[in-house]
């Protein structure tokens, strides 16, 4: 299964999903679809510190957690997750982003999750708005 295959869907799913969680109503988010791909061995490290931690600190730095998946064929299961978060604005996604890197408590759960070697081998981020036919508009 390409890579495009799995994620257009995915980013469909949850583009609706947040216009559920955030209502017609308010302001227009800004959509970050994140990739990360870890490296061999390592995906079940970084989804404990994503589901014990990062969520967490999201959430505590502005970030708003739409939703999060593993894709469902090799050879992205293995080594990939897949997540989107909202942000008021590119200002403060930008803002967030800063603030959550220099979060004392981030840093020590990063330090302390690659204690046996870095997790993640590539990040790939990509700001998203939705379509003038979205029902996110």
């Amino acid at each position: 299964m390409k890579f495009r295959t799995l994620v257009l869907p995915l980013a469909g799913v949850a583009l609706f999903a947040a216009g559920y969680l955030f209502g017609q109503g308010s302001a227009p988010m800004v959509y970050e679809l994140r990739t990360y791909t870890t490296h061999p061995g390592k995906l079940p490290d970084l989804l404990a510190r994503f589901r014990n931690h990062t969520t967490k600190l999201f959430e505590k730095h502005g970030m708003k957690n739409i939703g999060y998946w593993v894709p469902a064929d090799e050879p992205l299961k293995s080594n990939t997750l897949i997540y989107i978060v909202a942000h008021k604005s590119r200002e403060a996604a930008r803002q967030s982003w800063d603030a959550f890197r220099q979060d004392p408590e981030w840093i020590k759960v990063r330090d302390e999750s690659e204690k046996a070697g870095k997790i993640n081998q590539k990040v790939e981020s990509v700001y998203m708005d939705p379509a003038d036919f979205s029902a996110l508009k």
